[in-house]
C-alpha cells in the first residue's frame, strides 16, 4: 500500500522557495561580479597591447560600471516587491505595517494615560 505525502505547508513552500530565491540572487551577483571583473581585465589587456586608449578604457569601463548600478538598482527593487508579495500572501506583516502598528499603539497609550489621569 503506498501512502501519500504529507501534504506540504504552504509557509514551508515559500520558505523553500525563498531559500531557492536566495541561492539563484547569490549566484546572480557572483556571475555579475565575475562578468565585470573580466570586463576590466579585458580592457585592461586591450590598453596593454595598444588596441585602446587609457582615457577611453576608463571612459568605457565608467559606462559598464553604471550600467551595472542601474542594473542593480532594478534588480533590488523587483526583489523587494517580490519578497513583498510573498510576505503578504503569507499574511505576515512588513517593516511599514508593524511600525504604523508601534504609532497605534504609542498613541492609544498616551491617550490612556491621560484618561487614567482624569479620573
Amino acid at each position: 500500500m503506498v501512502e501519500d505525502a504529507a501534504p506540504v505547508d504552504e509557509k514551508e513552500e515559500s520558505s523553500s522557495l525563498f531559500v531557492a530565491f536566495r541561492k539563484l540572487l547569490l549566484a546572480s551577483v557572483g556571475a555579475v561580479s565575475m562578468a565585470q571583473e573580466e570586463a576590466v581585465h579585458l580592457v585592461e589587456k586591450m590598453v596593454d597591447r595598444g588596441e585602446i586608449a587609457e582615457k577611453d578604457a576608463r571612459k568605457l569601463l565608467d559606462e559598464l560600471m553604471s550600467r551595472r548600478k542601474e542594473g542593480t538598482k532594478k534588480a533590488e527593487a523587483e526583489v523587494d516587491k517580490r519578497i513583498d508579495q510573498a510576505l503578504n500572501r503569507l499574511n505576515i506583516p512588513t517593516r511599514d505595517d508593524i511600525e504604523a502598528l508601534t504609532t497605534k499603539i504609542n498613541q492609544l497609550s498616551k491617550k490612556l494615560d491621560e484618561i487614567k489621569k482624569s479620573m
